[in-house]
């Protein structure tokens, strides 16, 4: 059966469906930054259990793959600098000295890097293959995810406290626009559809915004505290994560029509996807855990224990 059936019938079983210790799932290591305890937890997929601490300096919460994929890029924000650790094992490469990495992104083309500084008001640019810093915007309140344009020209940031997105062209440093979304906006992707999607956790909605203009062209309520939302393997669907509802909803990726919503315990915000797309692992912020939601059955199939607040998650596939 075809996954957007199935989703059609999961929320009933969502809500009901036990947890239990174990996940059967593809080999890989699922990498999850323990935002209080300064560590990075890496889980084995499969066995369902951390094996492995690997230490921050003070306070991460984001991370994403080199543009090769040879590295793992982690922003300590609290401890201004970039850990890159290894894929295969979690051990630390190296660290770089930087300003407040809370948000990071490459760009398409694997010229440029985002850094959105949430402590410091500044978004920073930086060369992706040697990680000189070129540009440093001041931004008003709280610069906190962010987006690229599909042909990198343009990276776009929300402004979580100042309730506004901004749209900044990454080789001239140009802002192009600062624009009014919905109340504390925080996750920020690029649709298939080319529209930019925010998730405001002060309405409980996903705004659809003019990449052009910044003009929001509709809301859609999801959850209470719709926090980030993240495109699915097949790019059907967005999954956004309502930190406050204790739920994920799935967004139909072309239609942004709400599909079904699972029940996702203990606060969740970032998830990552199972290699086969079968499974969304999501980080519990209040619960110490992660959790793995089934998606064509809509059951929570596992919680495991890491550290304190985990925040940013990546599922690394092996074998």
């Amino acid at each position: 059966m075809h996954r957007r059936s199935l989703l059609l019938g999961a929320a009933a079983s969502a809500l009901a469906a036990p947890s239990i210790t174990r996940a059967s799932a593809p080999a890989g290591l699922v990498y999850v930054l323990d935002s209080r305890d300064a560590t990075v937890s890496v889980i084995d997929a499969a066995r369902g259990e951390v094996v492995r601490r690997t230490p921050a300096l003070r306070e991460p919460h984001h991370l994403v793959y080199s543009p090769d994929r040879a590295e793992i890029v982690v922003g300590d924000s609290a401890g201004n600098e970039f850990l890159f650790l290894e894929p295969d094992t979690g051990a630390i490469r190296r660290t770089l000295r930087v300003s407040n990495p809370y948000h990071l992104m490459y760009s398409p083309n694997a010229q440029w890097l985002t850094v959105a500084s949430l402590r410091r008001n500044q978004i920073d640019l930086y060369r992706a293959d040697d990680l000189t810093l070129v540009h440093r915007l001041a931004m008003p309140r709280l610069p906190s995810h962010i987006a690229w344009s599909a042909d990198s020209r343009i990276t776009y940031v929300t402004l979580q406290n100042s309730n506004a997105l901004v749209a900044v062209e990454a080789e001239s440093a140009r802002v192009l626009w600062r624009q009014p979304t919905g109340d504390t906006p925080a996750g920020v992707v690029m649709s298939p559809t080319g529209a930019l999607l925010v998730a405001n956790m002060g309405e409980d909605t996903v705004s659809e915004i003019d990449p052009e203009t910044g003009a929001t062209v509709r809301q859609v309520r999801t959850g209470a505290g719709a926090h980030n939302l993240f495109l699915s393997p097949d790019r059907l669907f967005f999954y956004v994560t309502n930190r406050v509802a204790g739920t994920i909803t799935a967004l139909d990726a072309a239609s942004l029509t709400a599909v079904t919503s699972f029940a996702a315990p203990g606060a969740p915000d970032c998830l990552d996807f199972s290699p086969d797309g079968r499974q969304l692992w999501f980080t519990q912020r209040v619960g110490n855990r992660v959790g793995v939601i089934d998606v064509e059955t809509g059951g929570l199939v596992a919680q495991i224990r890491v550290g304190r607040s985990p925040h940013g998650i990546l599922f690394h596939a092996m074998g």
